[in-house]
């Protein structure tokens, strides 16, 4: 017997809202031609990650999802906009520059990517020996620097490239005034 009626009902729909919410949201992210709606579409995204790792019995990471990219990534960006200029002066780079800063993004992306794969598979990744369940600021705290430390700092490093992303667009509009 479920402990609310037609539970066994709603879960299933409300996971399948956070999937649909999840993939209409990076759809609209990236098929936009409006930055605005981009960054709504990536919110919508975020958030229905954020049900998602709810359903997965998760829900510290279900608020750090929509605590960090909703409320300081998104936001972050939507200020950088606003402090853009709304004319973008056209841009006179060559076609052999772009291919030159397409292959060195390719390459340092490549080369972080490998060298956190082989970390992670390399790695001497140990069980701790008592794991902390109730939810506590203490098995939080214990568990982001031990068992969730490389996630964490993943997290980081991706919130710190989406703050100096934001800072070079706002820097950039804003340099001929």
């Amino acid at each position: 017997m479920t402990p609310f009626p037609g539970s066994n009902f709603i879960i299933p729909i409300a996971f399948v809202v956070f999937v649909a919410g999840t993939a209409f949201g990076a759809v609209i992210a990236v098929h936009s031609a409006r930055i605005i709606r981009s960054v709504a579409g990536l919110a919508l995204c975020c958030i229905g990650l954020a049900g998602l790792f709810y359903f997965l019995q998760s829900p510290f990471l279900a608020l750090m999802e929509i605590l960090i990219y909703i409320g300081a990534v998104c936001v972050t960006i939507i200020f950088a906009i606003m402090l853009a200029e709304p004319q973008e002066p056209p841009h006179d780079r060559k076609g052999v520059k772009k291919f030159l800063w397409g292959a060195c993004a390719i390459s340092a992306s490549a080369a972080i990517f490998l060298a956190v794969s082989r970390l992670s598979a390399q790695g001497p990744w140990t069980v701790p020996a008592e794991r902390l369940t109730d939810g506590s600021v203490k098995a939080i705290g214990i568990s982001l620097l031990t068992t969730y430390s490389l996630a964490f700092e993943l997290i980081s490093l991706v919130l710190l490239v989406a703050i100096l992303g934001a800072l070079v667009i706002a820097r950039s509009g804003r340099s001929k005034v």
